[in-house]
C-alpha cells in the first residue's frame, strides 16, 4: 500500500473545501492506474465526505444541518470550546474510499470530495492510500 499526504489550508471557522482537484493531481501524478482509493482525515475536529459540488447551497444546507444537530453551545464539558467540532466531525467521519479506473476516481457527474473543517482555520492533513486490488 501506497500512501501520501494533501496539505489543506482552511480559511474559516467552518467550510467545506473542495479537494477533488487536488486529489485527481495526486492520483494521476502517482501513475496509480487501477484499484481504491482511501481518503483519510487524521484529525478529532475535521472530517471528509463525498457530495454534490455543483450547487453551493448544498454545502449551505450540510453546514446548516450540522450547526442544528451540534450547536456551538450547547452544555458541553470539553473545556477547549470545540466541542461541537469534535460531534460533526465524529457524524460526518474520517474516510472516504472511491474507485480508480484508468487512473481516474470514479466519482458521479455531481460529486465531489470535501474535506470538512470545524474548527479552523488551520493547516491539515489529508492521507491518500492506494490499494491496488488483484484478480
Amino acid at each position: 500500500m501506497k500512501t501520501e499526504t494533501i496539505r489543506v489550508k482552511t480559511n474559516q471557522k467552518i467550510e467545506l473545501f473542495d479537494i477533488t482537484g487536488d486529489i485527481r493531481s495526486r492520483i494521476k501524478a502517482s501513475g496509480f492506474k487501477s484499484g481504491i482509493v482511501m481518503a483519510y482525515v487524521p484529525h478529532t475536529t475535521a472530517a471528509i465526505t463525498i457530495n454534490e459540488g455543483a450547487d453551493p447551497d448544498v454545502k449551505s444546507d450540510i453546514l446548516m444541518i450540522l450547526d442544528q444537530i451540534a450547536p456551538m453551545k450547547a452544555g458541553y464539558r470539553h473545556a477547549e470550546g470545540n466541542s461541537a467540532a469534535h460531534v460533526k466531525a465524529s457524524l460526518v467521519g474520517q474516510s472516504v474510499m472511491f474507485a480508480i479506473e484508468d487512473g481516474k476516481p470514479v466519482l458521479g457527474t455531481w460529486q465531489t470530495v470535501f474535506f470538512c473543517e470545524f474548527d479552523g482555520p488551520r493547516v491539515r492533513r489529508v492521507n491518500i492510500n492506494y490499494l491496488s486490488c488483484s484478480k
